[in-house]
C-alpha cells in the first residue's frame, strides 16, 4: 500500500474515535492504574523477601505487608475488568455508528449506487469490515498511549534505584517497535487484499447462490464450482499470508523481549557475585534492588508486546479503512454537498419541470440528456423507448437517487434543495423487480404504518386482484413471504408490490413496467385499478404495452437519453418515426404469438 494511502487511512480511522466517547479515555486510565498496581505488588513483594531472607525480621511484623498484598489482587483483577469492559463498549459504540453510516450513506445514494456491486460484497462491507475495526480502536489505541506511559513509569521508579538498569531498559525497548514496524510493514497492504478477495468471493458467491436454477439448465454447474473454488483458494492464500504476518510479529516480539529481560538479569546476577560494581549509586546493590527491577522488568516490555501484538489490529483496520472510506466521501452530487436542505410545502399536487436536464451515473456516466418536459398538476405521462434509452434512470434521479445538472424543479424549487424524506413521502413507486421482504403480507402491505386496519389492506389487496389467493391461505394477511418471496410466485409479489403502493395515497404515482410480470388479464386489471387510484394525482409511467396509452396526457419518446419525440398517443401514432415503428414491431409480435386456428 502507498504511504501516503496509508497515512491518510491512519488519519481517518483516527477521526471516527469520537464516535467512542469517553470510554477510550477510561480504557487508558483503567490500564494506567493496573501498571501502577503491578508496580505496587512488585514493591510489596520485595519488600516482603527482602526482610524474610536478609534481614530475617519474623512474619508477625509484615502484617499489613501482607494484607496490603492481599488487597491488591482483588482490585488488580477488577481493573483488569474495568479495563475489557471499557474497551470492549469503545469498540462497540465505535461499530455502531460507523455501521449507522454506512447504512444513512446507502440510503442517501440509493439502489442505483447499491446495484453497482454484488449483494455480497455490501454484506462484507457491513458485517466484517466494521466488525474488524474493533479491535484497533478497543485495543491498539488505548495500547499505544499505555505503551508510552507505563514503561516511563517504571523508568522514573527504577532509575533512583539503579542507573545502569534503568539504562539497558532504556537502550534494548526500541528494539520492540523497531522489529513490530519492519516486520508488520507489510500488514495492511496483505489485510486490503484480503478484504478484497473476502469481498470477491461474497459477491460472486450471492450471484451464483441466485442464479443457481439458470446455471443448471444450462449446465454450468462444474464450471461454476471450479470458479468458486479458485476463488475460495485465492482467499485463503491471502488469509494464511496476513496469519503468517501476525504470527512471525509475535515471535520477534517475544524474541527481543526475552533478551533484553535476560541481559537484565545477567546484570544482577554478576553483580550480586561482585563480578560487577557499577550502577548502584555507590551503595551496594540489596536483594530489594534487584528483586523489585526484576520483577518490573517484565511489566515494562509487556506494553510493548501488548502493542506489537495488537499491530495487526491496525493493520486490519487500515485495510478495511479503504472500502468504507471511499463510500463514506462518495458525494451524491457537487450541488447537494453545497445546499442547505430547505422545508417546502408541497400540497397535494406539484409541478415538474426539466429545463437542460443532465442525469449522470455515480462514476459521471452521462445517461440522460439533456432533455426538457413538464408535468402539470393531475397530468399523467408516459416514457416510452428501446431498452437503454434512459427511462428507468430519468425516475432514479426524480427519486433522488442519482445526480444531475441543469434543471429539475418541483413546484418550482430544485429537487437537491428539497429535503429527499419529505419529498419521497409524497411518492408512490413500483417497479418491475418487485421487492417484498421476509415477514407476514400485513407486515409487507403496512411498512410499519399503524393507521392502515385491516378492512384498509383488505381493500387494496382486492383492488390488485390478489384478495382471492390470500384469502385462500390458512393464515390470511399472516401468511409468511420468505426470504427471496419464495412461497409465491412473480406476479403475485407485484400485485402485493401494488397494492402496498397504493396505501400511501401519494401525489405523484412513478411506475417503472408495472405490469411486466403479469398476464394479459391481469394486465387489464391492473392497469384499471392504477387509472382509477391515480385519476386524482399525477403519474410518471414506463411501459412497453404501448396500447394502453390512450388516455395519457403526454408521451415522451426516449432513445439513447435524449426525448426525440413526445405528444400524445394519436399524434404519435400518426407521425413517422420512432413511437410508429415501436407501435407496428408490437402488433407484429402480438400477431406471432396469437394463437392460430386450425383449418378444417
Amino acid at each position: 500500500m502507498d504511504i501516503p494511502l496509508e497515512k491518510q487511512l491512519v488519519t481517518w480511522l483516527k477521526q471516527q474515535q469520537k464516535h467512542a466517547g469517553f470510554y477510550l479515555n477510561l480504557t487508558v486510565l483503567f490500564g494506567l492504574l493496573t501498571g501502577l498496581s503491578l508496580m505496587a505488588q512488585a514493591y510489596l513483594i520485595a519488600t516482603i523477601l527482602n526482610k524474610i531472607i536478609i534481614l530475617e525480621l519474623p512474619r508477625s511484623s509484615l502484617t499489613n505487608e501482607f494484607i496490603l498484598l492481599l488487597c491488591l489482587i482483588p482490585i488488580r483483577a477488577l481493573l483488569a475488568f474495568a479495563r475489557e469492559r471499557s474497551s470492549f463498549e469503545a469498540g462497540k459504540r465505535l461499530r455502531l455508528a460507523i455501521r449507522k453510516l454506512v447504512l444513512d450513506k446507502l440510503c442517501e445514494l440509493g439502489p442505483a449506487y447499491i446495484k453497482g456491486r454484488p449483494a455480497g460484497s455490501w454484506a462484507t462491507i457491513i458485517l466484517e469490515q466494521i466488525e474488524d475495526l474493533h479491535d484497533f480502536y478497543a485495543r491498539y489505541l488505548p495500547q499505544m498511549l499505555l505503551a508510552g506511559f507505563i514503561p516511563l513509569t517504571i523508568l522514573i521508579a527504577v532509575f533512583p534505584l539503579n542507573w545502569a538498569a534503568g539504562l539497558i531498559l532504556l537502550l534494548t525497548a526500541p528494539l520492540i517497535p523497531i522489529f513490530m514496524i519492519l516486520v508488520g510493514k507489510g500488514a495492511a497492504d496483505a489485510n486490503r487484499k484480503n478484504f478484497t478477495a473476502l469481498t470477491q468471493l461474497s459477491g460472486h458467491f450471492m450471484d451464483r447462490l441466485k442464479g443457481l436454477k439458470t446455471l443448471k439448465l444450462f449446465n454450468q454447474g462444474e464450471a461454476e464450482l471450479k470458479v468458486i473454488e479458485s476463488a475460495s483458494e485465492s482467499f485463503r492464500q491471502r488469509t494464511m499470508a496476513v496469519l503468517r504476518l501476525a504470527f512471525l510479529s509475535s515471535a520477534v516480539l517475544e524474541f527481543f523481549a526475552a533478551i533484553s529481560i535476560a541481559v537484565l538479569a545477567v546484570y544482577f546476577g554478576f553483580s550480586f557475585l561482585h563480578e560487577l560494581n557499577f550502577g548502584h549509586y555507590g551503595v551496594k546493590i540489596s536483594l530489594f534492588t534487584g528483586l523489585f527491577i526484576l520483577m518490573l522488568a517484565p511489566e515494562f516490555y509487556q506494553p510493548l508486546r501488548d502493542m506489537g501484538t495488537h499491530y495487526h489490529a491496525k493493520a486490519q483496520a487500515i485495510g478495511a479503512a479503504e472500502a468504507l472510506k471511499e463510500l463514506l466521501d462518495h458525494q451524491t452530487s457537487p450541488q447537494q454537498a453545497l445546499t442547505e436542505l430547505q422545508p417546502i410545502e408541497l400540497g397535494a399536487a406539484f409541478t415538474i419541470q426539466a429545463k437542460e436536464l443532465c442525469i449522470y451515473g455515480h462514476d459521471g456516466t452521462l445517461l440522460v440528456g439533456p432533455i426538457n418536459f413538464s408535468l402539470n398538476k393531475g397530468e399523467h405521462i408516459a416514457l416510452v423507448g428501446p431498452s437503454g434509452s434512459g427511462k428507468t434512470s430519468l425516475l432514479n434521479a426524480l427519486l433522488g437517487f442519482l445526480p444531475y445538472q441543469g434543471s429539475l424543479l418541483i413546484n418550482d424549487v430544485e429537487l437537491y434543495k428539497i429535503d429527499k424524506a419529505q419529498w419521497r413521502k409524497k411518492l408512490a413507486w413500483l417497479g418491475q423487480e418487485p421487492q417484498l421482504f421476509y415477514g407476514s403480507i400485513r407486515e409487507n402491505i403496512s411498512m410499519g404504518d399503524n393507521t392502515l386496519s385491516e378492512q384498509n389492506i383488505i381493500e387494496y389487496l382486492q383492488q390488485a386482484d390478489i384478495w382471492k389467493f390470500i384469502k385462500q391461505q390458512p393464515l390470511g394477511l399472516e401468511h409468511m413471504i420468505g426470504e427471496q418471496m419464495s412461497g409465491i410466485s412473480v406476479g403475485q409479489a407485484q400485485r402485493i408490490a401494488l397494492a402496498r403502493a397504493l396505501t400511501k395515497n401519494a401525489s405523484l404515482f412513478l411506475l417503472d413496467e408495472p405490469t411486466a410480470s403479469l398476464d394479459q388479464h391481469s394486465e387489464r386489471i391492473i392497469f384499471n385499478t392504477l387509472r382509477n387510484m391515480i385519476k386524482d394525482s399525477s403519474s410518471i409511467m414506463i411501459t412497453h404495452r404501448l396500447d394502453q396509452l390512450q388516455n395519457l396526457d403526454n408521451i415522451l419518446v426516449l432513445d439513447k437519453g435524449h426525448i426525440v419525440q413526445q405528444g400524445d398517443f394519436k399524434t404519435l401514432n400518426e407521425t413517422e418515426g420512432l413511437f410508429k415503428a415501436m407501435q407496428h414491431d408490437v402488433v407484429d409480435i402480438d400477431m406471432a404469438n396469437s394463437p392460430q386456428q386450425e383449418k378444417i
